[in-house]
């Protein structure tokens, strides 16, 4: 067995594991989200007593307790907005993992490019808590659902997103040595559907990659990251859900200290 093909392996386990989680995390967050809603109930139907009963409270007491009441109420409401937020990231999961492999089934691209670019925004947090970037995200409003791989364009989207996320932070470090305090580090990402073509592009103003790198960059085993951070197989297993999966188009353009833009063009049906 290949390095490619164990990694895919891998990956198809992983995200075997990532759908029985999914589902055992979405059951206690349906749990929180009506607790919440009937806890803001009852803070409204509390409040209502209140100001039945206001003439006979202390005018500063009755303001406290007016107070703690908008609070909790305010409280409640963002853990709905919260919860409700994790149990779609979990049905996202769960519809990418529900497909055969291979299998193209009709998917909400900016939904997908949403939630798998945070993903990775949120991965990259959890293990540096220096790390910051600014995320500017363009979708076409209208899109129609279109037919994809969407377990393999999730990858793929995640693959690329990953890099941008480790080379604007590279060029951060290279920035502060200089001190320099203008860098921004951002990441742009869109997505329009056009002419029976999805087109998707994630640009950064990271580090760049050297031309050398750029032509052997989706058939080889490279990577620019230390030993242990890369394995070189990311723009590979890209490469192969793009060019072959897909039977679309990968392409870069980077310059060295500027940054990269990959863009995605994937011919797709549309439900529409």
């Amino acid at each position: 067995m290949t390095e490619s093909e164990k990694q895919q392996q891998k990956l198809a386990s992983l995200g075997m594991l990532s759908a029985g989680i999914a589902h055992e995390i979405q059951n206690p967050l349906n749990f929180v989200i009506n607790f919440s809603k009937m806890s803001d109930k009852l803070l409204k139907d509390l409040k209502e007593i209140i100001d039945d009963v206001a003439d006979s409270i202390d005018p500063d007491d009755a303001a406290d307790i007016q107070d703690i009441a908008d609070d909790l109420s305010t409280n409640m409401q963002k853990i709905q907005e919260h919860s409700e937020r994790a149990i779609s990231i979990i049905q996202g999961i769960l519809l990418i993992s529900r497909g055969n492999e291979g299998e193209h089934l009709p998917t909400d691209i900016p939904h997908l490019m949403h939630e798998y670019v945070w993903l990775s925004y949120h991965a990259r947090r959890a293990n540096d808590k220096s790390f910051n970037v600014s995320i500017t995200e363009d979708y076409q409003t209208d899109m129609p659902k279109l037919m994809v791989i969407p377990q393999d364009l999730s990858r793929a989207v995640l693959n690329v997103v990953n890099n941008a996320a480790y080379s604007v932070k590279e060029r951060t470090l290279q920035e502060e040595e200089k001190k320099n305090a203008d860098y921004k580090p951002e990441i742009k990402v869109s997505a329009k559907y056009e002419d029976g073509n999805l087109t998707i592009k994630i640009t950064d103003n990271g580090t760049g990659i050297p031309e050398d790198v750029q032509k052997k960059l989706f058939h080889e085993n490279i990577t620019t990251k230390p030993v242990g951070q890369g394995t070189g197989l990311g723009m590979q297993i890209t490469h192969d859900i793009i060019v072959n999966a897909h039977k679309g188009e990968i392409t870069v353009d980077s310059e060295v200290g500027k940054g990269a833009t990959v863009t995605f063009v994937i011919p797709a049906k549309s439900l529409k």
